[in-house]
């Protein structure tokens, strides 16, 4: 019976998340709603049917802490404040005197318009939309709440709570005495403990405003009070051009090209290359740390340097690093296209040194592997990018013989990003075997190239199995994701860009035809959260230095069976692990 109900409750939030992306696709084509309104009530009921495990208990009373402090970390600073949303393409404002805000956890330029508006730049496509809406969603169903609690609909009053907070908010700089008096009634307002409240004001607390938390909660209530008292809407709107732009790869297009262009330029357009989508630092540092901090690693293990780097407070070795590979053949492009991917690019060639794990020589045809290293994508941005990447490569400057179209030889495809696991813990590995895209019939088997034996023996749970490429990791609740779980289908973990980059791969190596049918692929994650156990989710905080060993054990993969062919599967594991860990 309890399996009957299982079932119903998965296939409700199935149904939920299908109508919250159905009412944002229709809000998009309508250009604008009220999300407090019965345009908005859609995103609002769903999300609360949904109860993803990432936004805690927003379906209770009390507000969500850890959920905010998610949002917010992906929303630009002020945004409590604005009354007013506009979601915009990339339409010039970095010609404008406004300063762009850039959320710590997103790579999204906002401008603050004025005291009650502010506009989002949206240059990743619907995944970004789709990500703004829910967050959005959510602080509208949060600032409610406290609303409902401090602001009496009959009689127009206010309680004391609110009161108090507002005149701590108005002073300003406050002494420990009135600070922790103002989070006294705050944590009444918020139906939280004070221990909470002042983990929370600790939490969003910066040198520039040391109240913020204060600040976010007053306007959270302040806004929906306006909104039901005076009926002054808040409203979300997307912009003509942004609608006109949406799905054209215009973005995409100018990045693939860019980077095509500086290949062309250093001779390397027709070598054999290898696509990475990883980070900007592992595979920097896992073919140049040895070499460029010779004095540092002696008597250090090799995990032990990577860590090292990892730490915010050694900047000089990264740079120490860096300016070593640029001397050895790499070329980094900073993103000017508004995709927010950078790239760095490596000439195998250039890299004269003898380093004790990988080999750099020429193939047999084609000379030597340039590898191709891109930054994270995020959710349909990846389908555009690789998709426009992996296109012939048209010449506006007529550099070209003939001006024809020329094809690159694109050789393999290895994709390392962090995923949600449904089994393990943070920092445990999932090898995939197929992407399943949520919401559609679309399902992308393949043959990965890296497998569960290649990662056994670091310490580390290995799971191998299908992926769930998901809407948005947002949405996602233990009914849902236990179903997928425990189903035939296998599923080991969810994350946001694995569908997509099969798509462009396969359109381009079976459809196109513009790469050979041949080309490798490799797909390995690591898990930065665990969403169907309590305290792990991605709303918990991030990995820290746990995150150090999985990524330089995928990169490490990745790089063996570039540079040195397939690892043979006899090799003894604990001379391995002598040289990463």
């Amino acid at each position: 019976m309890s399996k009957v109900k299982d079932r119903t409750r998965a296939q409700e939030s199935t149904n939920a998340i299908e109508r919250m992306y159905i009412a944002m696709r229709h809000l998009l084509n309508r250009g604008f709603y009220k999300p407090m309104g019965v345009s908005g009530e859609t995103l609002r009921e769903s999300l609360l049917l949904i109860r993803p495990e990432i936004y805690g208990s927003i379906a209770e009373n009390k507000v969500e802490l850890n959920g905010l402090t998610y949002i917010l970390d992906r929303l630009p600073m002020g945004i409590e404040e604005c009354r007013y949303i506009n979601l915009t393409s990339d339409e010039g404002y970095k010609k404008s005197q406004f300063t762009p805000i850039i959320p710590p956890k997103r790579r999204r330029n906002c401008y603050r318009v004025d005291a009650e508006q502010m506009n989002i730049e949206i240059t990743r496509g619907r995944s970004d939309i789709y990500d703004i809406l829910t967050h959005l969603t959510f602080l509208y169903i949060e600032s409610d709440k406290i609303r409902r609690r401090v602001y009496d609909d009959e009689t127009g009053e206010t309680t004391r709570d609110w009161f108090k907070l507002e005149s701590a908010v108005q002073k300003g700089k406050l002494s420990r005495a009135e600070r922790e008096g103002a989070l006294i009634h705050v944590a009444s307002i918020l139906g939280r403990t004070f221990e909470e409240a002042l983990d929370a004001h600790q939490t969003f607390a910066t040198k520039q405003m040391p109240e913020r938390f204060l600040h976010i909660v007053y306007w959270m209530g302040r806004l929906a009070i306006e909104e039901e008292r005076d009926n002054n809407k808040r409203a979300i709107a997307f912009s003509p051009i942004l609608r006109e732009r949406l799905g054209h790869h215009i973005h995409g297009e100018r990045w693939a090209h860019a980077i095509k262009t500086v290949l062309l330029e250093n001779d390397l357009l027709g070598r054999p290359i290898h696509i990475i989508s990883a980070n900007m630092h592992s595979v920097m540092n896992s073919l140049f740390a040895v070499e460029a901090l010779k004095k540092e690693v002696k008597g250090k293990e090799r995990l032990e340097l990577y860590e090292m780097l990892s730490l915010p407070q050694n900047d000089d070795l990264r740079e120490r690093v860096k300016t070593f590979a640029l001397k050895n053949g790499m070329i980094a492009i900073d993103d000017t296209s508004g995709t927010n991917i950078d790239v760095q690019i490596f000439d195998t060639a250039k890299i004269e040194f003898q380093h004790p794990d990988y080999r750099f020589e020429a193939g047999e045809q084609g000379g030597f592997p340039v590898l191709f290293v891109m930054d994270y994508a995020f959710g349909e941005q990846a389908y555009e990018t690789i998709d426009e990447f992996l296109k012939p490569y048209k010449d506006r400057k007529k550099r070209v013989v003939d001006h024809k179209p020329y094809f690159l030889d694109i050789k393999s495809v290895s994709i390392m990003g962090k995923a949600g696991i449904l089994e393990g813990d943070k920092g445990d590995l999932m090898i995939p075997s197929a992407h399943i895209f949520e919401g559609t019939a679309d399902n992308y088997p393949f043959e990965n190239e890296l497998c569960k034996a290649d990662f056994e023996g670091y310490g580390l749970k290995v799971f191998e199995g299908t992926m769930i490429t998901v809407l948005g990791t947002s949405l996602q609740n233990r009914d849902l994701l236990s179903f997928f779980h425990e189903s035939t289908w296998n599923v080991v973990g969810l994350e946001m860009e694995g569908a997509h980059y099969q798509k462009a791969i396969q359109s381009a190596s079976r459809i196109r035809k513009s790469i050979s049918k041949d080309v490798k692929v490799r797909y390995a994650y690591y898990a930065s959260d665990n969403p169907l156990e309590t305290g792990s989710t991605l709303a918990s905080g991030g990995l820290g230095t746990t995150g150090v060993k999985p990524t330089y054990l995928i990169t490490r993969r990745i790089l063996e069976q570039i540079l040195n062919g397939k690892r043979n599967k006899n090799t003894n594991i604990s001379e391995e692990k002598q040289l990463l860990l």
